[in-house]
């Protein structure tokens, strides 16, 4: 490919392409909001760079020569890629898209997100595809920098340098899940019947068991850890069917709550929030497919959407959030 001439003005296309649509100079300059004269200056310059009269005046107004012909054909293609892929602002629509929205989060979140989005994209980008990635945190600042992530959905602390744009969607907290019938579940529990108690644990790299685990410690709490996993959904088949409780976030234990076979009660000390929020890298904050899917997140869990809230304040009361 031959370089660019960057001595040639490329304003200078407009000026064929005007006078092609128009035929006539006057009209052609006051569509390019061009004095007649500047107009005839910049033609001359055209006309004395390629060597060829380019519009010649007929009795039906200017005609371009074969050469000129040529040009306005290629002109009119530049200009049209010129608008369209750099001047106009990019569009996204949602509406007939066959894109892949990638998200990031914790299965337990999943299990809160997923219905009801994948519901919702069923309406208004029924195209579109979904898929959950990784969490390790290394990999999902590389993979929200990257694109290869969309955004990170849940508690992610670590995800707090500048590059990182965040929205809160509201705040959470914890429950503790046994089985119906269990012996703990006739009176509420102690700090003591707790701690003794056989303890179904989650190890993952959600931040929230990390935060709680944290809260515990501070607290001086130690469980009777029976069983550790990596899993949150297996807990309900675990619980149901033992003499174990887990502690979980209230939104995964309301869920599991509706299988029957659990119940959740209150913790015995009034457990730590942490904030559920989108995140996304400031890279793509004004791109207008990663600005659609943000609002939607925003708009379909909210501190108004919260179904959860008033469950906490049955548990804890309503002075719980902080």
């Amino acid at each position: 490919m031959e370089p660019i001439d960057t001595a040639f003005d490329l304003n200078l296309l407009r000026v064929l392409v005007a006078l092609d649509r128009t035929r006539n100079v006057s009209r052609a300059a006051e569509t390019l909001d061009m004095s007649q004269s500047g107009f005839s200056t910049a033609l001359a310059r055209l006309r004395e760079r390629f060597g060829d009269a380019l519009f010649v005046r007929t009795a039906t107004g200017m005609e371009p020569t074969p050469r000129a012909r040529q040009m306005i054909e290629t002109a009119r293609s530049v200009l049209g890629q010129v608008q369209d892929g750099i001047i106009a602002p990019p569009v996204f629509e949602p509406a007939t898209t066959r894109t892949e929205f990638r998200l990031a989060m914790a299965d337990v979140a999943e299990i809160v997100f997923m219905p009801r989005l994948l519901h919702h994209f069923q309406e208004h980008a029924p195209h579109a595809r979904v898929s959950c990635g990784p969490l390790v945190s290394e990999d999902l600042t590389l993979a929200l920098e990257t694109g290869a992530i969309d955004l990170a959905l849940g508690y992610f602390p670590d995800l707090g340098a500048q590059a990182f744009f965040h929205q809160r969607l509201y705040t959470h907290t914890y429950a503790c899940m046994m089985r119906r019938g269990h012996p703990l579940g006739a009176s509420r529990l102690s700090e003591k019947s707790y701690a003794s108690a056989g303890h179904a644990v989650v190890r993952s790299p959600a931040r929230s068991n990390i935060l709680f685990e944290q809260f515990l410690q501070r607290r001086g709490v130690e469980r009777r850890v029976v069983l550790s996993t990596p899993h949150h959904l297996s807990l309900p088949a675990i619980v149901s069917k033992s003499d174990l409780i887990a502690t979980v976030p209230l939104a995964t234990g309301a869920l599991f709550a509706e299988f029957g076979a659990i119940q959740l009660v209150p913790l015995p000390f009034r457990p730590p929030s942490f904030p559920v929020q989108q995140h996304w890298h400031r890279l793509y904050n004004r791109d207008p497919r990663n600005a659609w899917l943000r609002g939607q997140v925003a708009n379909l869990f909210n501190d108004a959407t919260d179904e959860w809230v008033e469950m906490e304040a049955r548990l804890y009361g309503k002075s719980v959030r902080r």
